[in-house]
């Protein structure tokens, strides 16, 4: 049975299904998918289970490895999580379109071949545009066209690099491809657009934040760690993705240092956290690729976590912004401890899901002998606790006191976020059973006095600096500039000066035809109008005089020569 039924289509059949529903019924499909889904996954076996041609091609719609499993495991569980949390989300759209992303990501990673990965691959940017759409405010419907715009133009790299690859070697099997030739190079721009690597990272801060209070858990989960999968399984080793990698970090944590809105801290923060697998894919031995996979599992726990707190602060207050928060821990314990040990989590604090992740990648980086690597991770996660591990929990639940008193969000809400605080605490103490879903075998154990000794002075350390430097930190109204403003707001206005420009210049030109012409017919006027020289009548005479004068004329001139 398990051979039958495909989890992808599965959850896309429920996201079908839950758009014609309403009330009980809708919220029964879009449980039970996702959990069918899940089992699918958990109780496939190993193999190519699907098989078909097209066009002379064999495709492998559904096939299953380790590196697919825990992919699709770890995503039909969120979506299940991120449906538990919406429940009570009122928009028609917002849940059926989430099911139906939710679904186009788990057929990306059990897709065996190239045509597959794109049909879902474009289906998810499809889903996630409604995810945001679904908002119903003016800035998401914005944002949705910009999201599909960038995406769009992946899928256009995407398709190009794949029809060169398969001019190059026949095959549309997804293996590794690695970076040989042009066809190779395109692939790997459109999958490094959805990992959300700069300069067309904006997207993601630009879109996410715009989502609902529940769109933004369900964004989190999907685009960008479909991105690390293919390239975990398409690009691994692949020196470039070292650098693309760590500057994705820093680039993530320094504007989310800056940022006020809690969303788009977090927003930021998925840059930043995608960028250390993005590196660890880069890096390229069997453990740092099993840390991409094991953080790429952790980071959709603590980050859905992250953003359903503040989804439910969002909920019941409809405040973004740190500076309008604070004091919240007053009436919100329950929402204000999931968000402590999400930040935990993020911050790789021992006993977490995060460390029992990001300590395999410093490993890598050690075991590689990438000293430079190592200190940046390492200068990374201080920078990571001040952002997410204090500033957003300090600001919004234990700073100044802001007077607001709302109460904790519905019951469905909590549940969800209890779900998923219990899981950020057990995969980090329990980490036996994610190891064993990895690629790879490993024998790391990551509770050893230098792990964990280590982290922990440099945690404290960074907690004395965000104290230290809280004036700075505090945050301030403001609007972040990013690259997008390009084409946000530098692309348009470039465009309409050139518009000026070029209706300035016609206009010029026409007068100046204008002139050319009036001139044109005042010379006519002068030499063929009525009475004027050429407008003459003559007689036969004087024509056959003047035709004499030129014969003789030309012969003068021919004879001379």
């Amino acid at each position: 049975m398990t051979e039958l039924l495909h989890p992808g289509l599965v959850l896309v059949g429920g996201g079908l299904i839950a758009a014609g529903l309403r009330g009980l019924p809708r919220q029964v499909v879009v449980l039970l998918a996702p959990l069918a889904a899940f089992a699918l996954v958990c109780t496939a076996p190993e193999g190519i289970l699907w098989r078909t041609e097209f066009m002379g091609h064999a495709l492998q719609p559904y096939a299953v490895d380790k590196l697919s499993r825990i992919f699709a495991i770890i995503f039909t569980f969120a979506a299940f999580g991120g449906a538990l949390f919406a429940l009570n989300r009122d928009s028609r759209l917002e849940l059926p379109a989430a099911l139906i992303y939710a679904g186009s990501a788990v057929g990306v990673v059990l897709a065996g071949d190239l045509i597959t990965v794109f049909l879902f691959w474009e289906l998810m940017a499809i889903g996630s545009t409604l995810v945001i759409w679904s908002a119903g405010t003016p800035h998401s419907r914005s944002a949705s066209f910009r999201y599909l715009m960038i995406h769009l133009l992946g899928g256009v790299l995407l398709m190009a690099g794949i029809a060169g690859h398969v001019v190059d070697t026949g095959s549309v099997a997804f293996t590794r491809i690695g970076l040989d030739s042009p066809a190779h190079a395109l692939i790997l721009a459109g999958f490094l657009i959805n990992a959300a690597a700069p300069p067309l990272s904006a997207w993601l801060p630009d879109a996410y934040p715009e989502a609902s209070w529940s769109g933004t858990v369900f964004l989190s989960a999907f685009t960008t760690k479909t991105a690390v999968y293919v390239l975990l399984r398409g690009y691994p080793g692949t020196e470039l993705l070292v650098y693309v990698g760590l500057f994705m970090v820093f680039y993530g944590i320094v504007f989310a240092l800056i940022e006020n809105d809690m969303r788009r801290i977090f927003a930021y923060s998925i840059v930043s956290q995608v960028g250390f697998m993005v590196a660890g894919i880069g890096i390229g031995t069997e453990m740092a690729l099993n840390g991409a996979a094991a953080h790429a599992f952790a980071h959709i726990l603590y980050k859905a976590l992250l953003l359903m707190a503040a989804g439910s602060v969002l909920y019941v207050t409809g405040l973004r912004k740190c500076t309008d928060l604070g004091g919240l821990f007053r009436s919100m314990p329950f929402t204000a401890t999931c968000a402590v040990i999400g930040a935990a989590s993020i911050s790789a604090f021992p006993l977490t899901s995060g460390f029992a992740s990001k300590s395999m990648l410093s490993q890598a980086a050690a075991e590689s002998q990438l000293l430079g690597v190592w200190l940046l991770f390492a200068a990374a996660s201080a920078g990571t606790f001040l952002y997410a591990g204090i500033k957003f929990p300090w600001m919004v639940f234990f700073g100044r006191d802001a007077g607001l008193r709302p109460p904790e969000p519905p019951l469905n809400m909590r549940l969800a976020m209890l779900l998923f605080a219990l899981l950020c605490i057990g995969v980090g103490v329990f980490y036996t059973p994610l190891y064993a879903l990895l690629p790879y075998a490993t024998n790391y154990v990551p509770y050893d006095a230098p792990h964990v000794l280590g982290q922990l002075q440099l945690l404290l350390f960074s907690a004395l600096a965000f104290f230290l430097l809280l004036p700075l930190l505090r945050g301030t109204p403001a609007i972040t500039l990013d690259t997008d403003w390009l084409y946000r707001r530098a692309g348009p206005a470039l465009l309409r000066a050139c518009t000026r420009g070029l209706t300035k210049g016609l206009g010029a030109l026409g007068e100046g035809v204008g002139r050319i012409r009036a001139q044109l017919l005042g010379w006519a006027e002068r030499w063929h109008g009525a009475g004027r020289p050429l407008a003459q009548s003559i007689t036969s005479g004087t024509m056959a005089l003047w035709a004499g004068a030129l014969l003789a004329l030309y012969l003068l001139v021919f004879y001379l020569d």
